[in-house]
């Protein structure tokens, strides 16, 4: 399964829409993808995983470096979860303390 990225403007936010798998091949796609929207001074993302079916730790990994990148620039990332699956990977490691993960993006959004 490869991984899909769709990137939208909304709000004042850039949404990424993630969709396949999250795992050591595919990740880098989405690390890339997260840095070239930095660098492009987008510091306020959306990561929308409703369309992820699998995601490791390298995945995980991905997206702590992404939060730190946008908090270098006192930027955000949020990110739009609702798979029990996801949610239980992100309660167990603790990071659901860490990222704001909403039920929707438009609940992302709407979120300052």
């Amino acid at each position: 399964m490869d991984l899909t990225l769709a990137t939208r403007e909304a709000e004042g936010k850039t949404v990424v829409a993630v969709g396949g798998e999250i795992d050591v091949y595919t990740a880098p796609k989405l690390r890339d993808q997260i840095t070239d929207l930095v660098a492009a001074g987008n510091y306020d993302l959306v990561i929308d995983l409703e369309r992820v079916e699998f995601m490791d730790s390298t995945g995980l990994g991905v997206l702590v470096g992404g939060l730190k990148k946008v908090r270098a620039h006192d930027g955000s990332l949020l990110l739009v979860c609702t798979q029990e699956r996801l949610l239980k990977i992100f309660r167990i490691t603790g990071l659901a303390k860490v990222f704001a993960i909403h039920t929707s993006a438009d609940a992302a959004l709407a979120a300052s």
